[in-house]
């Protein structure tokens, strides 16, 4: 089994002990997963939420409907300035939790594997689904996306009851988003040419290299006696 291979199998085997979900799904998602416009500092970022207010809560409701597996972070879908930027650069970004047990082999891999794996499996997807809906090339106001991933690391044991999260924040420009989004950039550069950020719990771990790969999970993995809601297709 390849490395690739053997972290998609503790990843989609800790995934499935997390998730007990009954049949059905509640009928519509939270509103709240999406900044108010008044929450923006600046007249560019209140420019952008307005003019796509409607297409964030259908992205919202997208991810809400077709991931049930992870969960959006309250206020985190919007148009953020990334920290480094020198203007007021306005990315398009989504934070999610996603939602698995803690797993002993996906631990055993090294920081960078982990995010790796997790790079591999949702940047991507997220990047594409950000831009069904709030199309890059045809607004030139909007400079990159940011794609913030986090999930439960395992503890060692008599370790703390309080769980500790590891995130990883990803930021692609523009120019990079474009070509990937063209076909011209693969996953593998994909990962070169973004800016990884990353976190143990509340302590930063500073920009981390991670590898990537063609990973078909979020566009493949069916939760048992999940149902879509009459009406909703996923992309």
């Amino acid at each position: 089994m390849t490395n690739h291979a053997f972290r998609a199998v503790v990843l989609t085997v800790s995934l499935a002990l997390a998730l007990g979900l009954p049949g059905g799904s509640v009928a519509a998602p939270s509103d709240d997963r999406v900044l108010p416009v008044d929450s923006y500092t600046s007249e560019k970022g209140r420019t952008l939420a307005r003019t796509y207010a409607g297409a964030l809560q259908k992205l919202n409701a997208q991810i809400y409907h077709c991931m049930p597996w992870v969960e959006v972070q309250k206020q985190s879908i919007g148009f953020f300035k990334p920290k480094n930027a020198t203007q007021d650069d306005r990315y398009l970004s989504i934070r999610i939790f996603v939602e698995q047990e803690p797993s002993p082999q996906f631990a055993s891999l090294a920081v960078e594997e982990r995010a790796s794996s997790m790079f591999s499996r949702y940047v991507g997807p997220l990047i594409r689904r950000m831009a069904a809906f709030v199309p890059p090339a045809g607004d030139p106001s909007l400079d990159g996306f940011t794609v913030i991933v986090e999930w439960v690391k395992q503890q060692a044991a008599g370790g703390s009851d309080r769980p500790i999260h590891e995130t990883i924040a990803v930021f692609v420009d523009r120019a990079t988003a474009l070509e990937y989004l063209g076909g011209s950039v693969a996953p593998r550069e994909l990962a070169t040419r973004a800016r990884v950020m990353a976190w143990d719990g509340t302590s930063s771990l500073g920009a981390l290299n991670v590898s990537a790969w063609e990973d078909n999970f979020v566009s493949t993995y069916k939760v048992q006696n999940y149902q879509l809601e009459k009406g909703v297709t996923c992309q």
